[in-house]
């Protein structure tokens, strides 16, 4: 048992970045870290860290360590969790990685329903945008919305997800109904900057991928208030049809451009490879499939 908790005490000093971060995540003291971390190096009788007054740098001996004490302790950590949820209820922590941009809608609420359906289940749930190491973090399931890439990671699809662009009728009427994507340059338009080309919108056309300049009046980094600017009348903006679709539906914006939409995109639960699914991610996945599936008109 000494060997495992100087092995965890090693791993968590190498992905939390240094002694002080550790302590603060494991909420163990730095000195009790550093002395795991010492005796774990004169038991195997190499260096796996090399320390400098502000921060560790890890050895090659000690990435090589790193890399098979991480699986070794999350195969133990998952056997333990099995154990626990022999029972029918699944209970324990579970830690979900979704992107903010969608913590106020349907992702958001279909989280929180299974939490009130499942007492038992302790989520720490983490909204933010950016692309997360599941692994390295520690996170148990991420949604992410993309196209489907390749990857070490298991994906289970939950729905499709359309993307559009539209603006208000004062815009259309203003400014006339683009019916090219060239029309779109000439037009005003409201920029995510959140996006990796800020100053484009792109879309599928029969002969493939394609990205349309545009000179936007204005860049915003957030979905719902993008959809804001587009209500105040600045310009047609690409939104996720989840942001804008009531507002679609009441005829406060109107999309364009529908033949040249992007395909493939979708909404994915994103878990790392597992001989055993715990019972509680089973349950959370299968929950999410089931609500998405019962209102996939909201994402398309």
């Amino acid at each position: 048992m000494d060997t495992l908790t100087r092995m965890r005490s090693f791993v968590d000093v190498v992905r939390e970045g240094g002694y002080s971060a550790a302590a603060r995540a494991t909420g163990r003291s730095k000195a009790i870290l550093s002395k795991d971390v010492r005796e774990l190096e004169d038991f195997l009788g190499v260096r796996l860290l090399t320390r400098t007054t502000r921060s560790v740098a890890v050895t090659e001996a000690g990435q090589t360590y790193f890399d098979e004490a991480l699986d070794l302790l999350s195969g133990i950590d998952g056997l333990q969790e099995r154990m626990r949820e022999q029972g029918d209820t699944p209970r324990g922590p579970l830690r979900i990685s979704a992107p903010r941009t969608h913590s106020e809608g349907l992702l958001g609420e279909t989280i929180m329903a299974f939490a009130a359906a499942y007492p038992s289940v302790q989520l720490d749930v983490v909204f933010e945008d950016r692309f997360i190491d599941m692994v390295a973090e520690r996170f148990d399931v991420a949604i992410r919305i993309s196209e489907l890439a390749d990857s070490s990671l298991i994906a289970r699809k939950l729905s499709p997800y359309r993307v559009v662009v539209c603006a208000a009728p004062e815009v259309l009427a203003e400014h006339g109904t683009p019916n090219a994507l060239e029309d779109m340059g000439r037009l005003p338009t409201i920029a995510d900057s959140n996006h990796r080309v800020k100053r484009a919108y792109t879309f599928d056309t029969p002969e493939g991928r394609r990205s349309v300049r545009i000179d936007p009046v204005i860049s915003i980094n957030a979905p719902h208030a993008i959809r804001m600017a587009a209500l105040a009348g600045l310009g047609f903006c690409q939104v996720p049809y989840l942001t804008v679709q009531d507002d679609i539906k009441a005829g406060r914006l109107v999309p364009v451009l529908e033949e040249y939409e992007l395909k493939g995109v979708g909404i994915y639960a994103v878990y790392a490879e597992r001989r055993h699914m715990t019972q509680k991610l089973r349950a959370f996945i299968d929950f999410l499939a089931d609500q998405f599936a019962n209102r996939a008109s909201d994402c398309i």
